[in-house]
């Protein structure tokens, strides 16, 4: 008879521990599964935010007395305009890889009327264009008027790949980094890249608007995924706890 007590005892914590860790398995779930409804209304919102910003009529491009307030949640992907001339001496060609393939951003310095400068991202070079001498006929030199959208620095570097200025090695725009190694000064804190105009032949170099406005929304798997998952830890738990009860224990019992 004690013999079958320990082993009774021990069926009897062991259901209990299964049916603590699913019942803590099961709030872990719903928890995770109810802050990814919450991400996801919040990724929707943003997206309708940026298609807003993306199609609206373009506006002046932040100035100096407006650097301080720039951020992402109230100006990336919003359609700027801002005019000036673009010192192409200074240009950087920034690692890319678009749906034509790999190569270059263009990054240029605008020098602005009032003599701020702001870089623009004029597009993509593949990697035969990259000299400058094969894409003159693009390199203007009296005033231009520049329209794209609004995008916030890229700091530091690329997956896996830190930017290096000494070498001129760059996989992301950064654009103090950028703005420090050519000498312009005084920079925005952000970035343009330039959208397709009128005039623009559809086969120069650098080629614009190649530019993806894309956000990955997998929010609605996650959700089900987690609330999947709560189920099927509640019905462990539940099953845990009918264990001892169909082998005719209590459950709640301590054991001799």
């Amino acid at each position: 008879m004690a013999g079958a007590g320990g082993l009774a005892g021990r069926r009897t914590r062991g259901a209990r521990a299964l049916m603590i860790g699913s019942v803590a398995a099961c709030i872990t779930c719903l928890f995770l599964g109810s802050w990814q409804v919450q991400r996801r209304a919040w990724k929707l919102d943003l997206i309708e935010r940026v298609e807003q910003r993306v199609h609206a009529s373009p506006t002046p491009a932040p100035g100096p007395a407006e650097w301080p307030a720039v951020s992402a949640a109230r100006d990336e992907y919003r359609r700027v305009q801002a005019s000036g001339r673009f010192l192409h001496e200074r240009e950087t060609l920034v690692q890319a890889v678009t749906e034509l393939g790999s190569g270059f951003w263009v990054l240029t310095p605008l020098q602005r009327d009032d003599g701020s400068v702001l870089l623009v991202n004029r597009g993509f070079v593949p990697a035969d264009r990259r000299d400058p001498a094969t894409r003159a006929a693009t390199r203007s030199t009296g005033a231009v008027q520049v329209t794209g959208l609004l995008r916030i620095t890229e700091p530091r570097g690329g997956f896996l790949r830190h930017n290096d200025a000494a070498h001129d090695r760059w996989y992301s725009r950064d654009v103090e980094a950028i703005a420090a190694a050519r000498r312009v000064a005084p920079a925005a804190p952000y970035f343009v890249d330039a959208q397709p105009g009128a005039a623009d032949a559809a086969d120069a170099w650098p080629r614009p608007g190649l530019s993806v406005i894309r956000f990955p929304n997998n929010h609605l798997v996650y959700i089900l995924t987690w609330y999947a998952l709560a189920i099927m830890a509640a019905a462990a738990a539940y099953h845990a706890a009918r264990r001892p009860r169909d082998a005719g224990e209590d459950p709640g019992a301590v054991p001799n």
